[in-house]
């Protein structure tokens, strides 16, 4: 492929500190079908110590893909993804994270979802991939489990994320106050909630978000994060994020009404988290770990309406 022919798809990946990972992800994508389909693979790595140069330099001369590397310096997950838009050549952008693997004919199915539901945007599932010493309780309380759907189902934001994604690039940038800035808002860049936004601004604007339950890939889920506070502080996150993504774009009577409810519900709902937990204390363990998380995720609504902001992306 010359440098200048025409692309259909460009394979973005943001990387953070997971060169293994990044290495692992890269010999998957040698292995794809590429069903005809002209496909680059764009790299952005968000650490200040460009941790993932090594990797990206080896594969440069062996994918046989192009490979475009950026360094997106001051670590901001926004930033990095829309580094990689504005670099991608192609009229649709793949995202999928460097902690993941794709499934076979992973491409090929998002792109017939694609074209037989003439979508914006197909999502597909994310699956855990759990390694050796994973306490049995964390593999059985599902707590690394997404919502899956039927092949063609609508999908909301709610819904969305960028984890596993076929979006159309056009789209993306049409709804950008500042298209050559954005299409990720970086206000959100450092505790998420930047793909909530923008597949909002999206759907209010038109696009048409579908379900392919076929495209799997599944993510590792490291030893780190398969305990009880990584999963509070999770939970304390979307918590956060839930909140903020709710009133961006309201006026300041309307995010003082709209925070109001939201808080007034958050403290009712806590409350009845932890009497549940306590309930469950006797009978199951996993159960008080699922109202633990509730009530964790009321905290940080609460917490985000009274200013405090958790950072989880680049840590």
């Amino acid at each position: 492929m010359t440098a200048n022919a025409p692309i259909d798809i460009s394979i973005c990946i943001c990387t953070f500190r997971r060169p293994q990972l990044l290495e692992l992800l890269l010999q998957a994508l040698c292995e794809q079908d590429r069903d005809g389909l002209a496909l680059e693979v764009v790299v952005a790595d968000n650490d200040p110590e460009a941790s993932a140069r090594p990797v990206l330099d080896a594969w440069q001369a062996r994918l046989p893909l192009p490979l475009r590397a950026l360094h997106v310096p001051v670590p901001n997950i926004a930033a990095a993804r829309n580094a990689a838009v504005h670099a991608a050549r192609g009229e649709w952008i793949l995202f999928i994270d460097d902690d993941e693997a794709p499934g076979e004919g992973w491409v090929r199915k998002l792109v017939r979802a694609q074209r037989a539901f003439g979508a914006d945007a197909v999502f597909a599932p994310v699956l855990p991939r759990y390694l050796e010493g994973t306490p049995a309780w964390i593999r059985r309380g599902g707590f690394f489990n997404r919502p899956r759907f039927a092949t063609g189902a609508p999908i909301t934001s709610h819904d969305a994320r960028t984890g596993n994604v076929l979006i159309r690039r056009s789209k993306m940038l049409a709804v950008s106050p500042a298209p050559e800035a954005g299409p990720f808002d970086t206000a959100f860049g450092r505790t998420g909630a930047e793909d909530t936004m923008l597949f909002r601004d999206m759907l209010e604007h038109g696009a048409v978000f579908v379900w392919c339950d076929e495209a799997t890939v599944s993510e590792e889920v490291p030893l780190q994060r398969a305990n009880l506070p990584w999963l509070l502080r999770r939970s304390y996150r979307l918590g956060q994020t839930y909140v903020l993504s709710e009133i961006a774009r309201l006026s300041p009577l309307g995010r003082l009404r709209r925070g109001g409810w939201l808080g007034l519900r958050a403290a009712v709902q806590l409350v009845v988290a932890a009497g549940l937990c306590l309930a469950c204390l006797p009978f199951s363990r996993i159960k008080v770990v699922r109202w633990l998380r509730a009530a964790s995720a009321q905290c940080g609504k609460l917490s985000a309406l009274i200013g405090h902001r958790y950072h989880e992306y680049g840590n």
